[in-house]
């Protein structure tokens, strides 16, 4: 085991420290990226099979380099956004040590930088980059007790329907992920429960352009903070089957049952809250207002796009919102399994330094955290609404990298003063 030094130690190989370590090297900033498995590793094993990206190709990337696998409006597949973060490494030439596990970064004590203790031996690094981003320890609430006799699995380690035992399964989860896996699931033949809580959902498509599109031109990615009681509603999108928006009634009109939020478990009766007509209604608004931009913005800019009419069309309330599910005998319902759409939390137990609250959270602003030489990236809203998006993190690693380029110029002019003052010069 052996001791190195590093002026820039960045922690983790996603697409966060793969977009920090493009804009370090630009600058000439050395540096290493350590990975404890492979690059972009979550993309491969902590999504389930059919997962593809919320997003289309030409619009979730980075700036310089485009998927040459897929076309441009298609969806890449879990493994293809994963093989492409290798091929951009490979291009830039990034310095990434994979299978190399952080265990602990520690501020020196009469010294500048960092102690880390690492899988591979000691490292002292001037600057660590934080890049694990926001998805490290999956969140699964604590309602049903393991001895419930039911599986109960969070989203990220659902692969496909045949890990289910059969029985019908409930999903709690209304996003991206419980969407997409609740309809999965129905189509192999399973009655599927459908926990729906809070959430925006936006047209995937609108007069000939994708949602990533309106939302860029509206000016909402960049939104510097979430409206006020939205911090916690999910985005509820899918690019599955080539892309559809998402609708609800849609999933019930095909065998799905919609719930509200899960409260509690007892004696093997499901509670649920009675917030499910609120939650559609209030998606639906969203949805409709999305529209109605985008309806203005057309007319606005004089833009030739084909009208679309059908798209402010809700289909009839299904039974489950007209006569709402409150209580659910999960055994006489034949529930065996439940898939916990329910997100996650972040894990920086590692990073032993004065830079979160309470609750663990980090303390930053923009990525640069309240202990100096210490940056986070990847974070959801860290500087914009598109900061937990592909194409977002790549530039918010360029304004840390900007902040640590700044720091650096402070170090060299405080080393030449000294060295002035000694005489060397």
């Amino acid at each position: 085991m052996s001791s190195q030094e590093v002026e820039v130690l960045i922690v983790g190989a996603g697409q966060a420290g793969v977009a920090m370590s493009e804009h370090l090297s630009e600058r000439g900033i050395p540096h290493v990226v350590l990975e404890r498995h492979r690059i972009a590793e979550r993309w491969r094993s902590m999504r389930w099979d059919s997962l593809v990206a919320n997003g289309p190709a030409w619009h979730d990337r980075f700036p310089g380099l485009e998927f040459t696998d897929i076309d441009a409006g298609s969806f890449p597949s879990k493994e293809q956004v994963a093989d492409y973060f290798v091929a951009y490494a490979e291009k830039i030439g990034a310095p990434i040590r994979c299978g190399v596990e952080v265990t602990s970064v520690r501020r020196n004590v009469g010294a500048p930088g960092f102690h880390v203790q690492t899988s591979d031996g000691e490292y002292n690094a001037r600057y660590v980059v934080a890049a694990t981003g926001p998805f490290q320890r999956p969140v699964i609430p604590a309602v049903v007790p393991e001895t419930a006799g039911l599986t109960q699995m969070h989203s990220s380690s659902y692969r496909n329907p045949g890990q289910l035992p059969q029985g019908a399964v409930l999903v709690v989860g209304a996003g991206s992920s419980g969407v997409q896996i609740a309809a999965e699931i129905q189509r192999s033949g399973r009655q599927v429960y459908l926990s729906v809580g809070p959430h925006d959902r936006p047209p995937r498509n609108y007069r000939g352009r994708d949602f990533c599109w309106w939302l860029g031109v509206l000016g909402k990615w960049d939104a510097s903070t979430p409206a006020l009681g939205a911090e916690h509603v999910t985005i509820a999108v899918s690019g599955a089957d080539g892309g559809h928006t998402v609708d609800f009634r849609a999933l019930a009109e095909n065998g799905i049952k919609l719930v509200g939020r899960t409260m509690e478990i007892q004696d093997g009766t499901m509670r649920f809250a009675d917030d499910l007509r609120t939650n559609i209604a209030n998606g639906d608004a969203h949805y409709l207002e999305l529209l109605d931009e985008a309806d203005a913005y057309v007319e606005r800019n004089g833009l030739d796009l084909p009208e679309e009419p059908e798209a402010r069309f809700l289909r009839p309330d299904p039974e489950s919102l007209t006569s709402p599910i409150r209580e659910l005998d999960l055994a006489g319902a034949g529930v065996t399994s439940i898939v916990w759409a329910t997100g996650f939390a972040v894990d920086y137990s590692w990073l032993q330094v004065d830079a979160f609250d309470a609750k663990g959270k980090p303390l930053q602003q923009r990525g640069v955290s309240t202990e100096p030489g210490v940056y986070f990236l990847g974070l959801p809203w860290q500087s914009r609404r598109g900061s937990s998006f592909i194409w977002g993190v790549w530039h918010d690693a360029k304004y840390v990298a900007d902040q640590i380029t700044i720091q650096r110029s402070y170090l060299t002019h405080n080393e030449q003063d000294a060295l002035v003052a000694s005489g060397a010069v």
